[in-house]
């Protein structure tokens, strides 16, 4: 029987506004207790995850231990601990949804014996808040009774122990209840865990920071920064439009000095801004750190400041007053925040005589953070000179007014500075990538697949799938040593005359069930991590290397789209969606498919399923092959041409591959080569994709899971015109269409480094594309701008990203309505599906990051090797891509970087170039034009560079303590690099590829002419006739009652 109360909370929402809302509170005789002990599992309905029956004692941990000690709770150790809910909502409102979310994460691992109980929900557990109690002591009350009741619920048989750092609360309720022992979390550990070293340590550092805190508060009077204003305050004026709310955006070249708020949600409209406010300075900032949600206040139009134009390396404020700004651009001040997004920090302790240059308080040091972006953190420990060779992970428990700096404590060791391992896993934490091992509840409910017990397709799903084993030719194209194999092709001729395009999709979501362990771990990662020399899977390898990855010869599950294409002009004619079991003929990698593209069949030797075939089989095989590769190719030429049609760019990344030996060390550096069969592959899964994206739409329309792609910011493209300006082209941006068409016509037939680096800051000028909700979006929003397709998904690798996967339960879901079947899926609502895709947005900006990072942590190491080739491998062509006010950008091809060249250096000299063309530093002075930059000695000898020089630059590398190594460049010609071996990259297949594209594009423009002089000359017909245009009878019966009212007079000569 539900009991009724009425509960007020006051919540806040995502924009930071605050709501009271009075709640229905129904309590329940029993809710889910996750214990082995109980004694009515059947009512408790124990469903899913059970604490642990070997432990000695149960542990609840009240609501502020939660708050402060949670990494430590996080500890596999520390078993049978049960997390109340009021303790969970305390986190969630109190600390803010990373907290929260970490909190979650840790209940729902398998790994961690933890349960949630909801203690509110239970109608023995709630106790009602008395009037005059404060908030803090009813949630420790509510605690402790809960904890009684699971003691008398578990029949007396387990003890509690229930810690708390409330010290009135140990000395009123340590004795009331025998086999309930109340103590505080720092006795806890010391009597139940006096072994656990690493525990104590955080524990002991935890305490050591909040001591320092309040000590510091009780000396400090002098405040260093202005007190925030309280939040009514602030909502009363994001309403008003006095303040404007924003996401802090620390420039990490700049750090100490310029940040930006980039605009969100009303602000972004009611403001009337079209640019990002400037932050300038600490004071400026006051508190806040990059990634906090803050509330910002314009200064007046004659204080606004604009960015620096010059080149940095992190100048303190003092050290960048004489560099010039740019245009003043609106700027403000930071007087509240909203949100704080906190995270785990790596940080570097000082040196030895740092320290000693501290002073007074040698267990007080600030530590360096790794990222540029975080000011340094105060932390309290007696462990800074043993640990300052080593990355270290902080946290930061607050930042006060009276206080310079924020306040931190220590959590653990990474590794050693410059050891490869240790920077690894900086660059791990700082993306919040967490890649434990899976665990063992999740890899029991794992398939099997051995020598001994082979894995095999089961008979009832024959019963229900399309088998095209025996019937299509499908084989896979991939990068060489790929594993996990998401897709497959086929193309085949049906009967009719028409041909039949398949594209085959590992069905990952027969392995994994909605919200199984192994499904709650793999939303948790979100995605595959992919460094340099690593990845780290989002599914277990038994799925993501095996079972689920669609290897050559052996039978899979897929999830299939296969479109009947016109025999001559492509267009299709229907689809179908569903189930399906393939085996893959080839796997073929990009550079085997493109070889025989081109006819060049020696690469059959390479493709190890023709090695064991007699002469006759392996020709059949082989012609058979060619026809499908060259067909596959055909149509996705007529495919990209439509899209071109309709404004899809062709845009420039610069993606480098680490090549390693067998030894794990670095190799070579090697930009990744265009090829035509790159595209092919890509326009297939493409038009998959946006085919799935249409079906699901139509299905579910407000509970898709969709990708938008926003136009950009025009301001955005600023530099792309000047620079395409500078060479005598017009990049018209008004449309993606007018940009497309515009980049195309932007080549210089002498350098074709040009047109590569204005797409690549074509690219640079884009928006991120997001996954979103479609029940969250207007329509006209679903807009993929760089596709230039009206709705887009992803549904083509579902082994490497859970959006995937989503897609794939909505997909069958679909079909299950077409067929006016039960729908078995368990779909997302509205909601839910939001705050997912804004955490697999998030993740997905992780995994680039930490491929960037882990990219340009083995090019430091390729270029700090010794070796006799050190010196030659160091030079290099590069080309001038931006001007700045002393120095400029410049782009290396042969190695994919980028990066700042100074003129002028700390010594104030400036560059020289010799009759010679070699450069020297001298006395003189910089002149910056909008094109070019012109270096004068003193002794009247000019240097002028342009935009797209080609110069030769010396690449060396600087090593830092405290942060990731980077990459310095030195120009020391003003001539091209040229080496008697130098060879142009080959662009024959990509150049063919465009003009095919080009040529094919041209036709469908004339089709589609040709329709609609077609279409004209119907219309025309159609009105002479006045035949019906309606599809149906009313629309017919209407148009003869308009006819009716006529005046037909002068056509009848009356």
């Amino acid at each position: 029987m539900l009991q009724k109360r009425e509960k007020v909370l006051l919540l806040r929402t995502f924009q930071g506004r605050t709501l009271r809302i009075v709640r229905e509170h129904y309590l329940r005789p029993s809710v889910p207790c996750h214990s082995p002990l109980c004694p009515q599992p059947a009512a408790c309905r124990n469903d899913g995850k059970l604490l642990s029956a070997e432990v000695t004692h149960y542990v609840i941990p009240d609501w502020k231990v939660v708050q402060d000690y949670l990494e430590i709770l996080e500890f596999p150790e520390l078993q049978g601990v049960i997390f109340m809910q009021t303790a969970c909502q305390a986190v969630q409102h109190q600390r803010g949804w990373r907290q929260y979310n970490k909190l979650r994460n840790l209940l729902r691992d398998a790994r961690h014996d933890c349960v949630l109980f909801a203690n509110e929900f239970q109608q023995h557990c709630y106790v009602p808040r008395e009037k005059g109690e404060s908030m803090e002591k009813w949630q420790t009350r509510s605690i402790y009774n809960a904890a009684v009741w699971y003691y008398h619920h578990c029949l007396d048989r387990m003890p509690i122990v229930m810690v708390t750092e409330d010290e009135e609360a140990v000395q009123q309720y340590g004795s009331e209840t025998e086999g309930v022992f109340v103590i505080s979390f720092k006795n806890y550990l010391d009597n139940f865990w006096p072994d656990l070293k690493a525990a104590h340590e955080l524990c002991d550092s935890i305490l050591q920071s909040r001591r320092e805190r309040e000590s510091e508060n009780q000396e400090s009077h002098g405040k260093e920064y202005p007190e925030h204003l309280p939040l009514e305050v602030l909502e009363a004026g994001i309403k008003s439009g006095r303040y404007i709310q924003g996401t802090l955006n620390v420039n990490k070249h700049r750090a100490q000095i310029e940040a930006f708020v980039r605009l969100q949600g009303a602000s972004s409209k009611d403001s009337g801004l079209v640019s990002d406010i400037l932050i300038h300075g600490m004071k400026a900032r006051n508190r806040s750190i990059h990634g906090d949600v803050v509330v910002v206040e314009l200064l007046p139009k004659n204080e606004w400041k604009g960015r620096t134009a010059a080149l940095c390396e992190n100048e303190s404020e003092d050290k960048a007053l004489g560099d010039a700004p740019s245009e003043p651009m609106p700027t403000g001040r930071v007087v509240g925040i909203l949100q704080k997004n906190w995270r785990d920090y790596v940080v570097t302790f000082p040196s030895k005589e740092e320290i000693q240059c501290q002073g007074r308080n040698a267990q007080k040091v600030l530590a360096t953070p790794w990222d540029y972006r975080i000011p340094k953190i105060r932390i309290s420990t007696q462990q800074a000179e043993a640990l300052q060779d080593f990355r270290v992970v902080v946290r930061i428990d607050s930042w006060e007014s009276t206080s310079v700096y924020p306040n931190g404590h220590f959590v653990r060791v990474l590794g050693r500075i410059g050891d490869l391992e240790g920077e690894i896993a900086t660059i791990l934490v700082e993306n919040s990538i967490s890649v434990i091992p899976f665990s063992e509840a999740q890899m029991c409910k794992m398939p099997v697949n051995t020598p001994e017990n082979p894995w095999k397709v089961s008979p009832q799903e024959e019963q229900v799938r399309k088998d095209l084993r025996s019937t299509h030719l499908v084989f896979s194209i991939d990068p060489k040593g790929c594993e996990d194999v998401d897709d497959a092709l086929s193309v085949r001729t049906l009967n009719n005359g028409n041909l039949e395009l398949g594209v085959h999709i590992a069905d990952v979501t027969h392995f994994v069930a909605p919200n199984s362990y192994i499904d709650i771990e793999a939303r948790t990662r979100a995605t595959t991590y992919y460094l340099a020399d690593r990845r780290y899977d989002m599914l277990p390898s038994i799925l993501s290397a095996d079972l689920c990855s669609l290897l050559g010869g052996v039978d899979r599950y897929a999830v299939s789209v296969m479109w009947e294409l016109d025999k001559s002009s492509y267009e299709i004619q229907k689809v179908w969606y569903g189930r399906t079991i393939i085996r893959s003929a080839y796997k073929l990698c990009y550079e085997a498919a493109q070889e025989l593209l081109e006819g060049n069949f020696s690469v059959v030797d390479d493709i190890p399923e023709f090695k064991d075939m007699d002469l006759e089989s392996r020709q059949a095989k082989l012609e058979e092959l060619v026809w499908a590769l060259g067909k596959l190719t055909d149509i996705a030429r007529h495919v990209r041409a439509k899209r071109d049609c309709c404004g899809a760019l062709e845009l420039e990344g610069v993606e480098v591959r680490i090549q390693l030996d067998e030894k794990k060390n670095i190799h070579d550096l090697i930009p990744k080569q265009p090829l035509e069969v790159h595209e092919t592959v890509a326009e297939c899964m493409i038009l998959a994709n946006h085919w799935v994206a249409k079906k699901i739409w139509e299905s579910f329309p407000h509970q898709a899971l969709l990708r938008q792609h926003p136009p950009p910011h025009q301001e955005f493209f600023s530099e792309l015109r000047e620079c395409a300006k500078a060479k005598g082209f017009f990049i018209d941006t008004r449309s993606n269409k007018t940009l497309a068409d515009s980049l195309d016509k932007a080549n210089d037939p002498n350098d074709p480094v040009v047109n590569r680096l204005l797409r690549s800051m074509a690219t640079q000028a884009m928006s991120n594309a997001l996954y979103f909700s479609t029940g969250s979006c207007a329509e006209e929003e679903f807009h993929h701008y760089g596709l230039a397709l009206d709705k887009y998904t992803h549904f083509t690798s579902p082994i490497r990203r859970y959006s995937d996967i989503v897609v794939h339960r909505l997909l069958m879901a679909a079909i299950s309505k077409d067929k006016e079947m039960e729908i078995t899926e368990n779909l997302f609502s509205n909601k839910d599906l939001e705050e997912l895709c804004r955490h697999i947005n998030n993740r997905n900006r992780a995994a680039q990051h930490s491929q960037k990072q882990s990219t340009e942590l083995f090019q430091c190491t390729y270029f700090k090797d010794k070796g006799p080739e050190m010196e030659e491998r160091c030079i290099a062509d590069g080309v001038i891509y931006s001007i700045r006010t002393n120095g400029v950008l410049v782009f290396i091809p042969r190695f994919g970087i980028k990066g700042a060249a100074y003129l002028k250096n700390k010594d104030g000299l400036v560059i020289s170039c010799g009759p010679d063309s070699r450069s020297e530093w001298k006395p003189g002075s910089l002149h910056r034009f909008q094109n070019k930059i012109t270096s004068t000695t003193t002794g009247g000898e000019s240097t002028t560079l342009q935009l797209f020089d080609h110069v030769t630059v010396r690449i060396s590398v600087q090593a830092l303590r405290c942060h990731s190594d980077t990459i310095r460049l030195e120009i020391i010609s003003n001539k091209p690099y040229v080496t008697p071996n130098t060879e142009r990259p080959q662009q024959s297949s990509i150049v063919l590829k465009s003009e095919l594209v080009k040529e094919v594009t041209r036709s469908v423009e004339e089709a589609q002419l040709a329709q609609e002089v077609r279409a004209k000359a119907l219309q025309e017909e159609c009105e002479e006739y006045c035949q019906t245009k309606g599809r149906s009878l009313y629309t017919l019966l209407e148009e003869i009652r308009d006819l009716a009212l006529l005046d037909v007079s002068d056509s009848c000569g009356a």
